[in-house]
């Protein structure tokens, strides 16, 4: 084991108490010259995407800034590892610092907890750990946009908008739909965030909230980024936006259907009722919680409505959706699409 390995292995493939043994994660690219004293860590999560991955990273080597940084990047397919040659080709020519671990245990929360948890423990230094998805290209000038919000603002996190790059041009008039369009539209203070595939999180607050990170029952279903800074907006932290941090996502032909922007709504009430539920400490509020989710159908109905008369049907139709994954929700039922079996390479 080469010494990377060793001091990963040490400081932080034991940081999650398990009943039973499991495989442990891995180091299994890093450059040559590691600089463990960065201030600042990008951190992302790769799962069979290795062309994106590629953009991903030419957009993090071309970054315009004079601020060190360094990248971790976690692999959460161990029987593919079609992530690792990619990570390997820009850490090992130089193009950037950092390192490449595997994480045998798939699912979404497993892969960005065990990228947070790797870039806070080699990189004892950095206070600053920011998020890519390995599907999304920074803008230029993202890493300094953020960093100095973070810097200038105190604030605890930072987020920044998504846009979608549709393969299909004919798709843009989806960039309206709820599932692309981001939060706000303003830089400012904001009450929360929602999506961590463009945000900045200080060690503080990892400090606070951590051990996990993102909580395992979001691991297939999604939406441990929600749940996560919605406990942070309940610990009293403080959220920024900055609008001016671009990151583009791509998106394919397959996330522009009606039946996969059907079922993000359910997805995305299946989120909401999840973690209001989490906050229902009694059987009293949880049966209230689930009346209330019931309840949001009829008047589902009446917001698809008033968006008929301005917004194409794949659109309007969005709210229904979302009660409707609500209430399922309430009596059990939930999608799964971060389950290995339900993603499309």
């Amino acid at each position: 084991m080469n010494q990377i390995s060793a001091d990963y292995q040490t400081e932080a493939a034991t940081k999650i108490a398990v009943a039973v043994p499991r495989p442990s994660r891995a180091v299994v690219a890093a450059s040559a010259s590691l600089d463990r004293s960065v201030g600042i860590v990008v951190c992302i999560p790769c799962f069979r995407r290795p062309q994106h991955l590629r953009r991903t990273l030419e957009s993090l080597a071309v970054q315009r800034t004079g601020r060190r940084f360094a990248v971790v990047m976690v692999e959460n397919d161990a029987m593919g590892c079609d992530s690792v040659p990619v990570a390997a080709e820009f850490l090992q020519a130089g193009r950037l610092s950092g390192l490449c671990a595997v994480e045998p245990r798939q699912g979404n929360c497993h892969a960005i907890n065990a990228a947070f948890e790797t870039a806070q423990a080699m990189f004892p230094a950095a206070t600053n750990f920011l998020m890519i998805d390995d599907d999304e290209v920074a803008s230029p000038d993202w890493l300094e946009h953020m960093v100095r919000a973070a810097e200038t603002t105190s604030a605890d996190l930072v987020g920044g908008p998504v846009f979608p790059n549709f393969d299909d041009d004919s798709k843009r008039g989806l960039r309206r739909h709820p599932a692309f369009w981001p939060a706000y539209d303003e830089s400012g203070p904001v009450p929360v965030i929602y999506g961590c595939g463009n945000c900045l999180i200080t060690r503080s607050v990892f400090a606070r909230l951590a051990d996990p990170t993102f909580d395992l029952r979001f691991n297939f279903l999604g939406g441990g980024d929600t749940d996560f800074f919605v406990r942070c907006r309940r610990a009293g932290m403080k959220f920024h936006w900055v609008a001016e941090a671009v990151i583009t996502e791509t998106v394919p032909d397959d996330r522009t259907n009606p039946r996969w922007l059907a079922l993000r709504g359910l997805r995305i009430g299946a989120i909401n009722y999840r973690i209001e539920v989490k906050a229902a400490r009694s059987a009293w509020s949880r049966l209230k919680l689930a009346a209330k989710m019931l309840a949001t159908l009829p008047w589902s109905l009446v917001r698809t409505g008033r968006l008929l008369v301005s917004e194409k049907a794949i659109i309007a139709l969005h709210p229904m959706t979302v009660a409707a994954g609500s209430a399922l929700a309430a009596i059990g039922i939930e999608p799964q699409p971060y389950k290995a079996s339900k993603i499309v390479s």
